[in-house]
């Protein structure tokens, strides 16, 4: 059972490309994290696996979207998404792994289920538990001083399971400068209401504080990879995150039956550099002056919906998503900065270097964003083997950005807008036989610009400097595509099969040039085969391998036919596992990431590898 339309249903009755990766297949993996445990998914690309040794930036790309990978790809926890509003990765430590029922991986646009973002696919994290009683705990050790230490903890009395998980991550980082602590605690009280109906309401909070080294500066195979630049040596990044989510599904009658998901999460992260200055730096004979970041926002939503079952006519599911988040930035500098350049500050139009802080000792951001969205899911059984399906959703959001942009030469900025995107499918389900089915399929997705997409980075590559300027805030973007694929069990082996083809409209890019993000008013493709496949050669021993081959590319205007940057044509993907006994096993994972088109100018990835959101001025 999956939930690819937001209810319970049977898998094979879902009209995509979807993997689940069970309890056991995470226990019996040498995964100690779930971007680990993602990573084993052919065609799945997670990125920032080695940034961390906990890989608390890792993000992952579905579509082949590249740098804005992670914004292309939903993920939710129990069905609500946990998504930032921001360009920043997703909060992985704040998931307890051993808390994890089962990972849904949802390959494919599906907006109209799952609203903005899901252009790629969909990660759906099922906390529910299995088991009903369980307590237990593990350890584990590794090189640079890692250790990585799990608890859970539940207990159903009556009808009520109570449960508890806990995780605690340090590491020393594989080069100076890296060191890294994470700390995380959920706690889960589900009521079993009878009938298939049940309540339960997560409380949750996650804790980081990770060194940041500075990237390797030189040629590719050049220098010494340990190094950190001295200007870069105690840049720090902590965060507090914690919320709570609540599900409720209630059965009206034997047609109709109600859910309801809630949830709100507040989070704050805080960023130092001892020397924010990177111009004032020993490169110049003096040392740079700090910076102190903070940045904080909060997110409400609520997503009511409603199946009712008409018999021969098909079942139908209307829904309401409603979302409002609000960001906001700070950024202190020190008043005794010594620079060279510093010293002699100009405004903007006379400084030949750009303005700096116009000796001012701080400036502040802030963002909001107000969703709704109403959906409709309809299937029709046409006979025992057929079924169509279709849904519409329509989304409206309300942005507004405020910003006192003292670094930018266009000085304090403002603005407030409405946009619309709609999301739509067609599919039709051949459920030929047990475990095996092919499906056909049209979809229409959508994603909103994160809220620092309004902001570009103009980098001056004299002085090694960025200037922060406003883009406004920019359309959705849309993505249509056309898949084929299905799912077949034969004997002990499972496999997934897609072929696929998107057009993408208005994607949100970025100009080296100008600083500036923009809607691209060019069409980029993308197209290509994506195949998992496991099998249980023995009792004790399961292999798998999977990939995806894709190509993307400008399908017109002056790159027609250039393939888009840093996005692989060929991931490919090994993994086994021998159980030796009930207690021990061994296993191992390899993947493959083909070459990856460079970009044409190299500051862009200064716009996309940004971690403190609308904190502009690194």
């Amino acid at each position: 059972m999956v939930t690819g339309s937001r209810f319970a249903e049977n898998l094979n009755e879902v009209p995509a490309n979807v993997k689940v990766i069970t309890r056991d297949e995470i226990e019996n993996s040498s995964s100690n994290t779930i971007p680990q445990v993602l990573s084993q998914i052919g065609g799945l690309k997670v990125s920032g696996l080695n940034s961390s040794t906990l890989n608390l930036e890792a993000s992952a790309d579905m579509g082949g979207y590249g740098p804005t990978g992670n914004s292309t790809t939903a993920v939710l926890v129990d069905g609500i998404r946990i998504n930032p509003i921001d360009s920043s990765s997703v909060d992985w430590e704040s998931i307890p792994i051993d808390s994890i029922e089962r990972i849904e991986i949802l390959q494919g646009g599906s907006s109209v289920q799952y609203g903005n973002g899901a252009v790629g696919g969909v990660i759906n994290i099922i906390t529910n538990g299995g088991k009903k009683n369980i307590n237990q705990a593990s350890a584990t050790l590794g090189t640079w001083g890692t250790s990585i230490n799990n608890a859970i903890f539940r207990n159903t009395v009556d009808k009520t399971t109570y449960q508890v998980s806990a995780n605690t991550s340090n590491t020393n980082g594989w080069r100076p400068n890296t060191a890294a602590n994470a700390y995380s605690v959920d706690a889960k009280i589900s009521q079993d209401l009878g009938g298939g109906d049940r309540v339960y309401v997560d409380g949750y909070y996650g804790y980081t504080n990770s060194q940041i080294a500075s990237p390797v500066v030189g040629l590719v195979g050049s220098g010494n990879p340990l190094s950190v630049r001295p200007q870069n040596a105690g840049n720090n990044a902590t965060t507090n995150n914690s919320g709570f989510r609540q599900g409720l599904t209630k059965t009206l009658s034997k047609d109709y039956v109600v859910e309801l998901d809630t949830s709100y999460n507040n989070k704050t992260s805080f960023f130092y550099t001892p020397q924010a200055d990177f111009f004032a730096s020993p490169d110049f004979g003096s040392a740079g002056g700090p910076m102190n970041n903070k940045l904080q926002g909060w997110q409400l939503a609520a997503s009511p919906r409603i199946k009712a079952n008409f018999g021969a006519i098909g079942t139908s599911i209307f829904g309401y998503d409603f979302s409002k988040e609000n960001q906001a930035g700070t950024n202190t500098y020190s008043s005794q900065s010594q620079g060279i350049i510093l010293a002699n500050q100009y405004d903007a139009v006379n400084n030949p270097f750009g303005t700096y802080y116009n000796n001012l000792t701080s400036d502040t951001q802030n963002a909001a964003q107000i969703n709704n969205s109403l959906y409709l899911i309809q299937k029709v059984p046409l006979n025992k083997v057929f079924e169509a399906s279709g849904g519409f959703r329509r989304q409206v959001q309300q942005a507004s950005t405020s910003s006192s942009q003292i670094s930018a030469a266009n000085g304090a900025v403002a603005s407030d807008q409405q946009y619309a995107a709609n999301a739509g499918d067609v599919a039709l389900n051949a459920n030929y036989l047990p475990g095996q089915r092919v499906y056909v399929k049209w979809n229409q997705s959508f994603r909103f610009p994160n809220i620092d997409e309004y902001w570009g980075l103009l980098y001056n590559p004299i002085t090694q400097t960025t200037t922060s300027v406003f883009s406004g805030i920019l359309q959705p973007q849309t993505t249509q595509t056309y898949e084929m694929g299905g799912n077949w069990s034969i004997w002990n082996s499972k496999a997934t099969s897609s072929i696929f083809k998107s057009m993408t409209q208005n994607e949100i890019s970025y100009n080296p040039a100008t600083g500036y993000n923009y809607n691209s008013t060019y069409q980029t493709n993308r197209g290509g085969i994506l195949l998992d496949a496991a099998s249980n050669i023995t009792s004790s021993l399961n292999i798998g391998i999977g990939g995806k081959y894709q190509k993307s590319y400008y399908a017109n205007g002056p790159f027609a036919g250039n393939a888009i940057p840093v996005v692989p044509d060929t991931l490919l993907n090994a993994r086994a596992n021998y159980l030796i006994t009930s207690a021990w096993s061994v296993g191992g994972v390899v993947n493959y990431v083909s070459k990856q088109p460079t970009l044409r100018y190299g500051p862009e990835l200064l716009q996309r590898i940004s971690c403190n959101a609308l904190i502009r001025h690194w």
